[in-house]
């Protein structure tokens, strides 16, 4: 391939940029025999390689905040985000996002970054994707505290103001109930099975394409200049089962997601 080749290839099918925050976890076990604490093992899990890989098999570029490192990584000026046609929120609570270091260790004011989001959808078009899980929405115990920001701001749903999880071990599959719109045209009505998920009221204005008991699962809405989705379930385990990680059109939704909120189609 010629490099006039290349980079017309590189403009057409790379020139979608998201940034993906959250969906990482430090795991720590320990370990205890009678009265003896004697080792503690930790090791780091990368669970936003399912949906990262997804993007990246449809030729998105994908920049990958991991949840630990979101608090001082997190970009705080809207220069830095208009970089990217679209932003996913996946696991990671509204307090990692407003707490850079300097402010929670040393009291120095930095700017309020769920503000700088707000900005980026309304006023300069960006796309925003919030995915489910006990770090989304409102969350486990309410600690991922979305209630009343400025993300709720521009989300298609409302957020609850307590413990919004529905927990299904026995598993649902949600329902498709629009199949004309882009990100869900040509799917199959019924969905692979998930364990659970944060349960939210949509808001006026939003478009409701997949549900379960009347619940949204995936809503959109069109936000001052941009766009922004709400997927209340999981993108990963432990709600996301190998039934849908392994789904033939779970790359498909993922990319339809961010085309649809980058204005690609």
């Amino acid at each position: 391939m010629n490099i006039f080749k290349y980079s017309f290839w590189q403009k057409t099918y790379m020139s979608r940029k998201v940034l993906f925050v959250g969906e990482s976890l430090v795991i720590h076990r320990f370990f205890d025999k009678g009265v003896l604490e004697f080792m503690i093992a930790s090791h780091f899990d990368d669970e936003g390689r399912f949906l990262r890989n997804a993007l990246e098999r449809n030729n998105i570029q994908v920049v990958h905040i991991p949840t630990m490192n979101a608090a001082r990584e997190f970009p705080e000026t809207i220069d830095e985000l208009i970089q990217y046609d679209c932003i996913i929120f996946s696991d990671v609570g509204s307090s990692t996002i407003l707490l850079h270091p300097e402010v929670f260790i040393k009291s120095r004011p930095r700017p309020n970054r769920l503000k700088l989001v707000k900005e980026y959808i309304l006023e300069h078009g960006g796309g925003f994707l919030m995915i489910g899980g006990y770090l989304s929405f409102q969350g486990l115990n309410g600690i991922a505290r979305y209630k009343n920001t400025p993300i709720e701001e521009i989300l298609p749903v409302e957020v609850l103001p307590y413990d919004d999880r529905v927990e299904v071990p026995e598993g649902f599959n949600p329902r498709i109930i629009n199949r004309q719109h882009p990100i869900t045209k040509g799917f199959p009505e019924i969905m692979p099975t998930f364990l659970g998920y944060n349960k939210t009221l949509p808001k006026k204005g939003s478009e409701i394409l997949i549900e379960f008991n009347g619940d949204p699962i995936l809503a959109v809405a069109d936000v001052g200049k941009g766009r922004t989705a709400a997927f209340t379930s999981d993108c990963a385990p432990h709600w996301g089962t190998d039934e849908f990680l392994e789904w033939q059109y779970y790359d498909k939704l993922w990319k339809n997601i961010v085309d649809w909120l980058s204005k690609k189609v």
